[in-house]
């Protein structure tokens, strides 16, 4: 039987029976590699089940491994579940390998096997890594190939308790004729792998690539058909990176985790909000620290306003980084309409310090109170912080976990709090630590009470 050409889009997955230089589905240019479509019998790798009833059903004895990394166990939910496979995605030199090497070593020197195989580095690239981590003793083996069916091949050989594949778009199948990394191989590559852990229970790890828009690389079905996939994020400038969950079928989604990379490799942040806050400047104005959640864990940010005059006084600038950049301008649109103050002829910069990122609304307070503190030149109270979320009305709206906000706040040493009305109201009294929370119930008031 003739195989049958087909032409598929490497960004959506949009198939063509034609060559086209622009992607009808996306509107990619040039994103249509021509691929063959076999006719080959599909093999299936587990045996017949029947139903078993629920109540039938014995639990694991031991659900989850432990890894040595502790903010690593939280992000995966607890631990890392057997059988699961986990795609762990980011730029090229942010750290995925240097992260995934310390797992493997963690796992090793408890005595776990790992299988590392890698298809972008040799083996001595891998070691010279390895010594400056500290890799040692244990049972830690090293493969460097590229083709899939061996690569199963040795882990049904070695039968290790953890399988790490670096990078899916670099593995391909010698099933299929199209070249590695295309959307069939990626596909196939993922699905081999993930009959493989789940038929022995060996929780594995996929490394993807990301593409230039910030998402993971390859058909859309990778991130259905894996059970976690984890982001690992940071800037360039900057030395601490973040790992957070964008999907878990184990645990808590959006949770998240900071490194700082050293020459030792990456070391877990255990305090981040100290981390962010260690250079901020006390008696300056247009500083503000807002409370904000990151999964489960309460985080403390600093964000920075300039309002400055322009001699624009028909278009002045309006920049936000770290913020979401619709949602400031409605903020100061609310601050000019209730409060009264003017931003005319007034060029306003937002920024979050350290190169975090808040999605949240909780940080609205916090923005208001930095803008207002730059126009009017008054620094904020130095050991005073903010969270709230600001309505179109004024209003200042409750928000979720506010005791773990103010416990943080607390531990780093502030004085005085100012939280929702809201959320102070449905606090019990004797549960509050011993900080000065001030309820606020519109930003006049808020804005009133501190300057």
């Amino acid at each position: 039987m003739k195989d049958k050409t087909v032409f598929i889009c490497q960004n959506c997955g949009f198939r063509s029976p034609k060559w086209m230089g622009r992607c009808h589905s996306c509107g990619e240019w040039n994103s249509l590699i021509e691929e063959v479509e076999e006719e080959t019998p599909v093999e299936i790798s587990f045996p017949p089940s029947d139903p078993v009833l629920y109540k039938d059903i014995k639990e694991l004895a031991k659900p989850r491994m432990q890894i040595e990394i502790e903010d690593f166990n939280k992000v995966l939910g607890g631990g890392l579940v057997l059988g699961s496979v986990v795609l762990i995605g980011g730029e090229p030199g942010i750290g995925k390998s240097t992260l995934l090497l310390q797992v493997s070593k963690g796992l090793a020197q408890v005595g776990e096997s790992v299988l590392y195989v890698s298809g972008e580095e040799s083996l001595e690239q891998i070691k010279l890594r390895g010594d400056r981590l500290g890799v040692r003793d244990g049972s830690l083996y090293l493969l460097s190939e590229t083709n899939l069916e061996r690569i199963v091949s040795q882990a049904e050989r070695l039968r290790p308790k953890a399988l790490v594949v670096d990078s899916v778009q670099t593995i391909f199948s010698s099933k299929m004729t199209s070249s590695p990394g295309t959307i069939s191989q990626v596909r196939e590559v993922a699905n081999q792998i993930f009959r493989f852990a789940k038929k022995n229970q060996i929780p594995s790890f996929l490394v993807g690539h990301i593409t230039k828009e910030g998402s993971l690389a390859g058909p859309k079905s990778l991130e259905h058909m894996v059970d976690v996939v984890l982001l690992f994020e940071g800037e360039r400038d900057h030395s601490y990176r973040v790992l957070r969950a964008l999907k878990n079928r184990f645990g808590p989604v959006s949770e998240l985790a900071v490194f700082e990379m050293t020459a030792a490799g990456l070391q877990a942040i255990l305090n981040p909000s100290a981390f962010f806050l260690r250079e901020r400047p006390r008696e300056e104005a247009g500083s503000a620290v807002v409370c904000t959640i990151k999964g489960t864990r309460p985080f403390l940010a600093e964000i920075q306003a300039l309002v400055s005059s322009t001699l624009f006084t028909g278009n002045p600038r309006r920049m936000s980084i770290g913020l979401d950049h619709y949602r400031t301008s409605m903020l100061l649109a609310l601050v000019e309409k209730k409060v009264g103050y003017s931003f005319a002829g007034e060029d306003i910069y937002l920024n979050v310090a350290g190169g975090m990122t808040i999605d949240e609304p909780a940080a609205d307070l916090g923005v208001v109170m930095a803008v207002v503190s730059s126009l009017k030149n008054m620094p904020l109270p130095k050991d005073m912080t903010f969270f709230g979320e600001v309505g179109l009305s004024g209003e200042i709206r409750s928000v979720s976990q506010p005791l773990a906000r103010i416990k943080e706040a607390q531990t780093l040493g502030f004085g005085s709090i100012l939280v929702p009305a809201g959320n102070l109201d449905a606090l019990d009294k004797a549960d509050l630590p011993a900080i000065q929370c001030l309820g606020v119930k519109t930003v006049k008031q808020a804005l009133q009470y501190v300057f």
